[in-house]
């Protein structure tokens, strides 16, 4: 288990640069179709942000809670994905093809659009998921670890 950082210093640098983290995560994922960025470096970014919650709140503190729900989202990005996919293939043309998704009272460019937007997103929540998962996992081999040592 990850146990919550001793040094107050680190705790109150922490409340101030993991929104920090978060929003500029949210940044690279939005306007990654504009300028470098998208779904895979705002997702490493936001996981990024919630593992530096649970190194520096601990495991079972308040502020690492938002990092232990996350988890319960695994498989919503490719739920995401697949789905912008589908409906793609829905209004007549390839997989992620987004000019055929079937939106009313948008043109062709703002399809587009929105469909690179929303497959970002599924992307970046999977990304994000795996990391914070990698960690906990980690974190849970050492506890099994420890307790076969004693």
């Amino acid at each position: 288990m990850i146990k919550p950082h001793d040094s107050i210093i680190v705790q109150t640098l922490g409340r101030f640069v993991i929104p920090v983290i978060q929003i500029f995560g949210l940044y690279v994922l939005f306007f990654g179709q504009y300028g470098p960025g998208g779904g895979f470096v705002g997702g490493v970014i936001l996981g990024t942000g919630m593992i530096l919650s649970v190194l520096i709140f601990g495991h079972d503190a308040s502020r690492s809670q938002i990092a232990r729900h996350v988890l319960h989202g695994d498989g919503v990005g490719m739920l995401i994905y697949a789905g912008v996919g589908g409906l793609c293939m829905i209004g007549g043309g390839e997989f992620l093809n987004y000019a055929n998704l079937e939106i009313p009272g948008l043109e062709t460019a703002s399809r587009r659009s929105l469909g690179i937007v929303l497959t970002q997103i599924g992307v970046a929540v999977d990304v994000a998921v795996t990391a914070v998962s990698i960690v906990f996992s980690l974190s849970a081999e050492e506890i099994i670890e420890d307790s076969l040592n004693d």
